[in-house]
C-alpha cells in the first residue's frame, strides 16, 4: 500500500499542474511566438505550473492525503488500475508524439503536422484522458474529500484548457483539424459523434 500511496503522490505532482502549464503557453501563445524566445516559455510555464502547483499540492493535500484509513479492496484495485492506465497512456502518447511535441514545441513554433495515428486515431486528447484517469484513480485510492474537491476544480481547468487547445489547433490546421474533430471524439474512444 505504501508504494501505491507514493505512486499516487507522483501522479498528483505531475498531473495537477498541467492545466496551469498549458494556460501559460496557450494563454500567451501570440506573445511566445512573436520572437524566437528560446526556452523561456518552457521555463516560465514549468516554474509557474510546478512551482505554484507543487506549493498547492504540499500545502493543501499533503497533510492527511491518504489518512482516510484502510480503503476497501475494490478502491485499491480500481485506484491502482486507473493510475496504471494513466502511466500507460502517457508512455504510448510520448512514443507516438515524442517528448518535444508533448511539451508544446509544435504550439510554440506553430509548425508540425497533425497526428492522426495510434491513440490519436481513436481520440483527440489521449494525454488528457490519461491524466483524468490517473487523478481519478488517486481520488478513489485516497478517499479524501479535500482531494475530490481539488480534483473537481482541476477537472474543470483541464476541460477549459482542452477547449483553448482545440481553438488553437483549428486556427493552425484549419479544415484538416475540423474534419479530424468530426471523425474522432475528444476523449472517449468509440463514442459516436
Amino acid at each position: 500500500m505504501r508504494f501505491l500511496h507514493w505512486f499516487g503522490g507522483v501522479i498528483l505532482a505531475i498531473e495537477l499542474p498541467v492545466p496551469i502549464y498549458w494556460l501559460v503557453l496557450h494563454g500567451g501563445i501570440g506573445f511566445w511566438r512573436r520572437r524566437d524566445r528560446g526556452r523561456l516559455p518552457y521555463w516560465v510555464a514549468v516554474g509557474t505550473a510546478w512551482g505554484a502547483g507543487g506549493w498547492a499540492l504540499y500545502r493543501f493535500l499533503r497533510p492527511g492525503l491518504f489518512a482516510a484509513g484502510d480503503r476497501p479492496g475494490w478502491a485499491v484495485v480500481v485506484g491502482a488500475a486507473l493510475m496504471v492506465a494513466d502511466a500507460a497512456i502517457f508512455a504510448i502518447a510520448e512514443s507516438e508524439l515524442g517528448g518535444r511535441r508533448l511539451v508544446g514545441q509544435a504550439e510554440l513554433s506553430a509548425k508540425g503536422e497533425l497526428t492522426v495515428r495510434g491513440l490519436y486515431a481513436h481520440m483527440r486528447h489521449p494525454r488528457y484522458l490519461g491524466m483524468m484517469l490517473g487523478v481519478l484513480g488517486v481520488c478513489v485510492l485516497a478517499g479524501s474529500r479535500r482531494l475530490w474537491t481539488i480534483s473537481a476544480v482541476w477537472w474543470i481547468a483541464a476541460m477549459t484548457i482542452i477547449r483553448i487547445e482545440e481553438r488553437e489547433l483549428r486556427e493552425r490546421f484549419g479544415a484538416a483539424y475540423g474534419a479530424y474533430a468530426e471523425r474522432v471524439p475528444m476523449l472517449l474512444p468509440g463514442r459516436k459523434r
